[in-house]
């Protein structure tokens, strides 16, 4: 087997290129996965892996991917590459080599490139009584992929970002999502069309905001519900506290009047998870 020992490779250059370049990601429909835990996530949920990229002094051995005859319930690196279709490109590279390529340690010698896969608000399958997150305007892409944490853990339906600043698909944001990103409906989409959604579906909105609003607890959160936020520097925009059916807020009691709002997603999607456990 070939194993690539220079940056200067053609595959080690475009991998780069489509890491640090949202237009070529664009433009290639395609993104980058690092970590044998995310890939095995992505990989899980239907995603076409285009080529992986590997250090066999890291992964070990490549399984056939055929069957997990050691009955083991997470795969190695090695077997999840090897599970791998053969219209996936297997990419060998040193261990040198690895550790530049690496953004991060713990990712078992593996990365990929996979194609884009955007779901529109139409194809959102919804449970009875839905959980959406809503987000306007969330410039960093490590808070949506915290965010996206928070709804896998919770159960939420679907997240969907309002005029976005950053693409889906930034390597941030996979990273820190851990994965979520695969489990969790992604929609990006205007506000307007959003909202229409939303109305059409009889999903009540609830905008997260400190003016004329009431305490979170005090809201019923047990019906189809989106809870809607903004940035934490401009809050949301007048179509959505206008679109609301309720404003809610979390009480501060220090002197700043501001949670990140990865932090204030998590606490309301559980309150949400909290009366839904009551009245189940």
């Amino acid at each position: 087997m070939e194993i690539i020992t220079s940056t200067q490779n053609s595959k080690i250059k475009r991998l780069n290129l489509l890491e640090q370049k949202s237009a070529a990601r664009r433009e290639s429909k395609l993104f980058v996965v690092e970590g044998k835990r995310e890939l095995m996530h992505c990989v899980q949920a239907g995603y076409e892996v285009d080529s992986v990229y590997f250090c066999p002094d890291i992964t070990g051995p490549i399984a056939d991917g055929t069957s997990n005859k050691a009955g083991i319930e997470e795969p190695t690196a090695g077997m999840l590459i090897g599970s791998l279709p053969d219209t996936c490109e297997r990419i060998a590279v040193s261990k040198q080599l690895y550790e530049k390529i690496a953004y991060r340690g713990g990712t078992e010698g593996v990365k990929a490139l996979v194609r884009e896969r955007h779901t529109t608000l139409s194809e959102l399958k919804l449970q009875d009584n839905p959980l959406i997150v809503v987000l306007e305007g969330v410039e960093k892409p490590g808070n949506l992929g915290a965010v996206l944490r928070s709804a896998d853990a919770s159960g939420a339906d679907a997240i969907i970002v309002c005029d976005p600043l950053t693409d889906l698909y930034n390597p941030n944001l996979i990273r820190s999502s851990i994965g979520a990103i695969f489990n969790v409906p992604c929609v990006a989409c205007s506000s307007e069309e959003c909202i229409d959604f939303l109305k059409t579906k009889k999903i009540q909105i609830l905008t997260a905001q400190l003016q004329d609003s009431k305490l979170y607890y005090d809201t019923p959160m047990t019906s189809g519900t989106a809870i809607v936020m903004g940035t934490e520097a401009s809050g949301l925009t007048p179509q959505w506290r206008k679109a609301a059916d309720a404003h809610i807020r979390i009480p501060m009691l220090g002197k700043l009047d501001s949670l990140n709002v990865s932090v204030s997603a998590a606490i309301l999607l559980f309150e949400a998870v909290r009366q839904r456990s009551i009245n189940a």
